[in-house]
C-alpha cells in the first residue's frame, strides 16, 4: 500500500513538474513565454493580500531604478521604483523592489496585475534578450484559480514619501544568463538588471 502511494505521489510530481517546464531538458524555443508554477497548499481568497510564508530576503542595495508616473484612473503620482534584488535560488529567481511616492498620490492598487481586478504584481515579467524568452510570475498551480507567487497590492495608495516593498518569483533563466530586462506595467522596462 505504501509503495503504491509513493509511486502515485512520484507520478503526480513528475506530471506537475513537466507541465510547468521544470524538468531537465525542457528547454523552449526562441520567443517562448515561460510561466513557472510553484506547488503550494496555501489558500487565498480574492480579497486577501498574498503574503509569502517567508518573503525572499531583501538585499537593500539598489541595482536598478527609474522615476515613473504611476497610477490608474484619476489617481496618478510620481514614484521612484528601485529594484533591490534579483536573486537566483536553484530553479527560481526572486525579484524584490520598492515603489516610493515622490509627488502626489500613487495608486499601486490595481496597475501591476494582469487584469482589472488583479490586485497583485502578476503583470511583471523578466525578459531574457539573449534567448528571446519572457518569464511570467510563478503560480501555485495550473488551474484558473492558481494564485501568483508574488505580492498583493490590495489597498496600496501611497502618499508622498510612503513606500511599498514588493516581490515576485519566476522560473530561472539558463545559468549562463547573468542579466535580464524587467518589465513592469505602468512603470516601464529596466534593462540589463544583474542576476545574483
Amino acid at each position: 500500500m505504501r509503495r503504491t502511494i509513493a509511486l502515485a505521489v512520484a507520478a503526480a510530481s513528475s506530471v506537475a513538474l513537466a507541465g510547468c517546464g521544470m524538468l531537465p531538458g525542457q528547454q523552449g524555443g526562441g520567443g517562448e513565454e515561460r510561466q513557472s508554477h510553484a506547488v503550494s497548499d496555501e489558500k487565498v481568497t480574492p480579497t486577501q493580500t498574498r503574503q509569502p510564508r517567508s518573503a525572499p530576503a531583501q538585499q537593500g542595495q539598489v541595482i536598478a531604478s527609474r522615476e515613473a508616473k504611476v497610477g490608474a484612473g484619476d489617481m496618478f503620482g510620481k514614484a521612484r521604483v528601485e529594484i533591490t534584488a534579483l536573486k537566483r535560488q536553484g530553479r527560481t529567481v526572486s525579484l524584490n523592489w520598492t515603489v516610493t511616492a515622490t509627488d502626489g498620490k500613487v495608486n499601486v492598487h490595481n496597475g501591476l496585475g494582469t487584469a482589472a481586478l488583479d490586485f497583485t504584481v502578476s503583470g511583471v515579467s523578466l525578459i531574457d534578450p539573449v534567448n528571446a524568452k519572457r518569464y511570467r510570475v510563478a503560480r501555485n498551480g495550473t488551474g484558473e484559480d492558481a494564485k501568483c507567487v508574488c505580492s498583493g497590492t490590495q489597498g496600496q495608495f501611497l502618499e508622498s514619501g510612503e513606500a511599498s516593498t514588493l516581490y515576485a518569483v519566476f522560473a530561472a533563466p539558463p545559468a549562463d544568463v547573468t542579466k535580464v530586462n524587467v518589465e513592469m506595467p505602468m512603470i516601464g522596462v529596466f534593462t540589463d538588471v544583474p542576476i545574483s
